[in-house]
């Protein structure tokens, strides 16, 4: 059985972000591990179902060979991920808004705080942001007390900026 060819989507070739924590860079590494780990069980099982004969329909044989390929591309994304990392560390100088910076803003009366990462470690929930989110590219460079606009849409967004860390 062959598999369409499919043209790739527009997420499909994602740039990858190599500004990482180093909490984040340490949880590749183990990603990495567990992958390599697993790689030569996958390779000795497509082995095994190559020996069954008729590859165009053993159904098994297209799958194994399918998860290898999947393990040997994660493989090579993570090691060039790791490779070309730069690890995020604050400046120490807490008069403008940096990415490694936590800031704390006032927005429709509420106060807010974000943390500002690179975009593989952006959660949204907690806080974190990317330093090429709309909000993130408006936080950077300004100072406590500046007020902040960020354009969503249709809408318009005031930020002022209460407190650096």
């Amino acid at each position: 059985m062959q598999l369409p060819y499919r043209k790739p989507g527009k997420y499909s070739q994602i740039k990858i972000d190599l500004l990482l924590t180093e909490e984040k860079f340490n949880e590749l590494k183990k990603d990495l591990e567990k992958l390599k780990r697993k790689q030569p069980q996958a390779a000795a099982e497509v082995v095994r179902l190559a020996e069954l004969g008729d590859f165009s329909e053993n159904v098994e044989y297209q799958l194994a060979k399918g998860k290898l390929r999947g393990i040997n591309n994660a493989i090579l994304k993570l090691e060039y991920q790791i490779d070309h990392a730069e690890i995020i560390k604050p400046e120490k100088q807490k008069n403008t808004v940096q990415i490694g910076h936590e800031v704390w803003v006032l927005v429709s009366g509420q106060e807010k705080r974000f943390q500002i990462l690179g975009s593989s470690e952006t959660n949204p929930e907690k806080g974190i942001v990317s330093y090429s989110s709309p909000l993130g590219l408006a936080l950077l460079g300004h100072r406590v007390g500046e007020h902040v606009r960020v354009s969503l849409g249709e809408r318009e967004i005031e930020y002022q900026i209460l407190k650096i860390e």
